[in-house]
């Protein structure tokens, strides 16, 4: 099933529980990737051209499940995200940030926003990315990393930053389509699924959120 992955300073139980308790934390839903996600003001595009993304990330900001507050006048927050693939597993789809924010109203809204991706794909006039496709072949229950891409890597900027607002931001980080327990089962016991039986699933990451309180 799923996993938690804590960013300790060392491998002890108490390090371990440091970290929990900073919430320096994310799961998976049963991939073994690799996430880092930090928050700050002064986030630039080559912090992403790096192999040591946390060393800019600890430098200018927070790491996920901190905390920002006291927006510099005229900024927006930056955010710095990494994800590699498990590396046995499958190519990644796509990082995408999901912001929370209250309204004047105290209603909480929430969108997506598609920060990096694999392949040469666009988002269309509706702002929403394409597909990655899929290889699976639901005949032998297999499939190819021929899309999608084995690590990611961008540093993005709140468009849409209200400075009088508090919000939260989180990362979600999406394979590419693999076949489904119920796809194994078939081939394995030679079996028909029920129409409808979903086949195929992507697997995702899910760090926790860095807030931002004015």
């Amino acid at each position: 099933s799923g996993y938690a992955g804590v960013w300790a300073t060392e491998n002890t139980r108490e390090a371990i529980w440091d970290a929990m308790m900073r919430k320096e934390v994310y799961a998976t839903t049963g991939s073994r990737m690799t996430v880092r996600f930090f928050g700050g003001w002064d986030f630039e595009p080559a912090d992403a051209r790096t192999r040591l993304p946390a060393r800019a990330g600890y430098a200018k900001g927070v790491p996920m499940g901190g905390d920002l507050s006291k927006a510099p006048a005229g900024k927006a927050p930056t955010f710095l995200v990494a994800a590699l693939k498990d590396h046995i597993g499958a190519n990644l789809d796509r990082i995408q940030i999901i912001k929370g924010w209250l309204d004047d109203d105290g209603e909480l809204h929430e969108r997506v926003y598609d920060v990096a991706w694999s392949g040469d794909r666009r988002p269309g006039a509706d702002g929403k990315l394409p597909s990655v496709g899929s290889t699976v072949d639901l005949a032998t229950a297999t499939w190819t990393n021929t899309i999608g891409a084995p690590e990611l890597i961008a540093v993005w900027q709140d468009p849409d930053f209200d400075p009088e607002s508090r919000a939260f931001y989180y990362c979600r980080v999406i394979e590419i389509p693999t076949p489904r327990w119920t796809a194994y089962d078939a081939v394995r016991f030679g079996v028909e699924p029920l129409p409808g039986t979903r086949m195929t699933m992507t697997e995702r990451a899910y760090t926790s959120p860095i807030w931002y309180s004015p």
